[in-house]
């Protein structure tokens, strides 16, 4: 058993738990040493993500603007906005006209996104949306019936990073459903995903792969079967058509490297959609 497994064996709760343990002499060092950016929260905070924090959010705020064409004025739509990992960015790139709202199923990461964020900008907003999802929280409250609590054609560009790698299919759906009625016409919607075709399927399956999905459901795979959502690809052929019942435009696809199908230079470790509200 891996590590990985270990750690998706283990309850949601216990999962923050001893990440907050693991981290917890690096944070003290951090601490003692007054060398922390206020900016940054502590690494045993940060539940999603790898990699440095404040380089990964600038990363992503690249590809916002490459891919989706974000602009300053826009209003904006982070869809599993967790601890602020875009939105640090965000608040140095949108101008007073720009609007943020954000929105995630775990509560500590708004908390810190509103003692950090909200209360230095008036025009970011986070809500905290206590919603059933195995790998961070239990309840009985579902995705696939969650109406985002926004007014239809509120928003110029919505993003989902590492978000329906962690859902499964009726929610997902949902969600495309939800992103098509609050976009704007003409806004585009970023979104990352795993997808595999015939050609790679087998390979990412293998079990002795360091990152795979050995567990066949027909259209999407999974990577731990006790823990769905713990991290799941989809057949791109399904995604498409998902996407077609959304009535979204699939506008772009960048492969991400994961699969090894990178191609563009600034890519990301998942593969990128990025769909569109046409008029």
């Amino acid at each position: 058993m891996n590590l990985r497994s270990i750690y998706y064996a283990i309850s949601p709760k216990s999962r923050f738990l001893v990440r907050k343990l693991y981290y917890l002499p690096i944070d003290f060092l951090g601490f003692i040493s007054k060398s922390k950016n206020k900016n940054v929260p502590n690494k045993g905070d940060i539940f999603i993500g790898g990699g440095d924090f404040a380089k990964q959010g600038k990363h992503l705020l690249d590809l916002l603007k490459k891919y989706a064409l974000l602009d300053p004025d826009h209003a904006v739509l982070d869809i599993g906005c967790g601890i602020g990992r875009v939105a640090v960015p965000l608040t140095e790139y949108l101008s007073k006209s720009g609007k943020y709202e954000g929105f995630d199923v775990v509560k500590k990461g708004i908390v810190w996104c509103e003692n950090h964020i909200a209360k230095d900008f008036p025009n970011f907003r986070f809500q905290y949306t206590p919603l059933n999802n195995d790998l961070y929280h239990l309840t009985d409250k579902r995705a696939e019936d969650f109406k985002f609590p926004y007014e239809d054609n509120s928003f110029d560009t919505i993003f989902l990073f590492s978000v329906f790698t962690h859902m499964q299919p009726h929610e997902v759906q949902n969600y495309l459903k939800e992103i098509y009625r609050v976009l704007k016409p003409n806004g585009k919607c970023l979104s990352t995903f795993f997808l595999y075709d015939d050609k790679n399927e087998s390979e990412i399956s293998k079990k002795n792969r360091s990152f795979s999905f050995p567990f066949n459901k027909g259209n999407y795979r999974l990577m731990n079967e006790k823990v769905p959502s713990a991290n799941i690809a989809f057949s791109e052929v399904y995604i498409n058509e998902m996407i077609d019942i959304s009535n979204l435009k699939l506008e772009n696809k960048i492969y991400g490297h994961w699969a090894n199908k990178a191609t563009a230079d600034l890519s990301d470790y998942q593969d990128i959609l990025v769909l569109e509200k046409s008029k």
